[in-house]
């Protein structure tokens, strides 16, 4: 039966979990950092819980579960889990990596790894020629934004892992904005999986998480040793919490993405704005195989306006999204991605990334769609009235 299951189906199954002592429907949260052993020579599952504590497990299990895996790893951040990733990277080792990766993980490759000798060459993960010519005898990890921060470029996973498996690589997918709801990489072919759970999967804007799932044992074996090692793991009353907006994850992320989708559709056709970044757009380039891989564009979109200062009345003049970094909460979050999430790039960098002064990114909430777009709809008319002020004063 399991494997028929529909997802929302399965995502409720694998988080909620009925206590065999009590018959409590939620797994209980075990503030316990050390665990009592019987004798000297057979200990417990749990003996101290850096290396293990059974409300993480139960978010761990849940992840692997819904994603695929053999094995799931909550992290105290989500660069935690990226980070830790990378450091099953040796010095000498190479990493292949998108040219407009998010700006965290930009800094831990060109500002902390390479000081350890782990090298990596920025390409277009989305020209698959590009990545062939990237990688070198000792490149070990091929690492994919799909779709991509913040400009929405779409990756094929399916074939960027066939490269990576030739060359004996690993494949790192970054899926915290399809979340396994939509995109599930290690069926794939993907050999890791990793989340900012502090987005999607918890969905309120209270915790702080990363999330890991690795597709074999050996893997997971080598992870679980840098989680215990580096000591970088996620406090039991945030592990409760993310089950919590586990729950939910299925019906909020759905919203959210039908919203997005009729706001695209609705800033494509408006004349102040210059570009609209949404592979749910049938005129986006990878449309075709975002809906073969993911199924829908998700509940993230970005669009540009013609310069900062567009930019700035446009913020300056929503009443409905919270203007703010972070992305997939309950409620919409507007952001500015040249001095937010992509601030460690130089201006150069940002350009050729496509992050121009006039790009917003908005990750699309649960508040109705038409108000939204009428909340919208006048801050775009602030745009045109700014804009004809600034002709009309000669500047």
């Amino acid at each position: 039966m399991a494997n028929s299951m529909e997802f929302s189906t399965k995502l409720i199954r694998e988080t909620v979990a009925v206590d065999p002592q009590t018959g409590a429907a939620n797994v209980p949260v075990y503030l316990s950092s050390t665990f009592h052993q019987k004798d000297f020579d057979h200990y417990g599952k749990y003996d101290y819980s850096r290396s293990g504590n059974p409300t993480r497990e139960a978010l761990e299990n849940a992840i692997a579960s819904l994603e695929g895996g053999v094995r799931g790893f909550a992290f105290a951040s989500g660069m935690a889990a990226i980070s830790t990733a990378f450091l099953l990277l040796s010095s000498g080792d190479h990493a292949v990596v998108p040219k407009n990766v998010y700006g965290g993980t930009f800094r831990i490759l060109t500002q902390v790894l390479h000081r350890f000798g782990i090298e990596h060459t920025f390409v277009d993960t989305t020209d698959l020629d590009e990545v062939k010519k990237a990688i070198r005898p000792n490149t070990k990890v091929i690492y994919v934004e799909t779709p991509s921060n913040p400009t929405l470029k779409v990756t094929d996973i399916r074939a960027i892992s066939k490269i990576a498996k030739a060359h004996r690589c690993y494949t790192f997918v970054d899926n915290t904005f399809m979340t396994p709801v939509f995109q599930r990489p290690l069926e794939l072919g993907a050999d890791l999986v990793l989340h900012s759970a502090t987005k999607f999967i918890s969905g309120h804007s209270d915790v702080v998480a990363g999330l890991a799932v690795a597709g074999s044992e050996d893997l997971a074996g080598r992870l679980y040793f840098l989680q215990n090692a580096l000591g970088a793991i996620l406090g039991v009353q945030d592990s409760w919490l993310l089950l919590r907006g586990l729950k939910t994850l299925d019906v909020r992320i759905r919203k959210s993405a039908a919203s997005a989708q009729k706001i695209a559709e609705f800033l494509s056709e408006r004349p102040e704005v210059n570009n609209v970044f949404y592979p749910g757009l049938p005129d986006h380039p990878g449309s075709d195989l975002q809906l073969d891989q993911a199924g829908s564009g998700g509940a993230v979109l970005s669009f540009e306006l013609e310069n900062e200062a567009s930019a700035r009345a446009f913020v300056h003049h929503v009443t409905l999204p919270v203007f703010a970094v972070s992305l997939g909460a309950v409620e919409s979050i507007l952001s500015y991605p040249p001095k937010m999430s992509h601030a460690e790039l130089s201006e150069e960098e940002r350009i050729r990334s496509g992050i121009g002064d006039g790009l917003l990114r908005l990750s699309v909430g649960l508040e109705d769609a038409d108000d939204l777009i009428r909340d919208f709809t006048a801050a775009l008319a602030s745009v045109r009235r700014n804009r004809r002020q600034t002709v009309g004063s000669g500047e």
